[in-house]
Parts: structure tokens; sequence; C-alpha cells
């Protein structure tokens, strides 16, 4: 729901809506669920600059383990909003 609601206010215009597609299901997976499917994911994360691969049907981000952060780094991040 929430990426829906994050699609919707981008197609309003917002500019910095929730990044919704920085989430991955387990093992670095794109969810195909998300507004637009694989291919908007995909894209999405390609600007940012994420290499997604395919593996059999299921597509991933490669090295995405370089690229989680730990419960520490996010409370650090709150905090600093």
């Amino acid at each position: 729901m929430a990426a829906h609601a994050a699609e919707e206010a981008r197609g309003e215009g917002e500019e910095d809506p929730t990044p919704y597609w920085r989430t991955l299901k387990t093992g670095g997976i794109v969810n195909e669920k998300y507004p637009g499917g694989i291919e908007r994911q995909k894209k999405l994360l390609e600007e940012e600059g994420f290499q997604v691969i395919q593996k059999g049907k299921k597509h991933m981000v490669e090295n995405y383990q370089e690229h989680l952060i730990g419960t520490e780094q996010l409370v650090q991040m709150v905090k600093a909003m």
C-alpha cells in the first residue's frame, strides 16, 4: 500500500516520495508486486546506480549486501532528521 501511495504522490508531482523501490525481498530479490512490476522497480534502482540481474525467473540487485544498513545506522539516521 505504501508503494502505491508513493507512486500516486510521484504522479501528482511530489519530488521526494518514499523510496519503496529500495526495499527488496530476502536475497536481494526485486518485488514483482510493486507498482509497475519488476520493470518499474528495475528502472528506478538502475537510475540510482544499482545493477539488477536475472537469475532464472527472479530479478535481483547485484551485490545488494554492500548496501544493507543495520539497526544502529537506521537509528542514527532517524535521530539526525
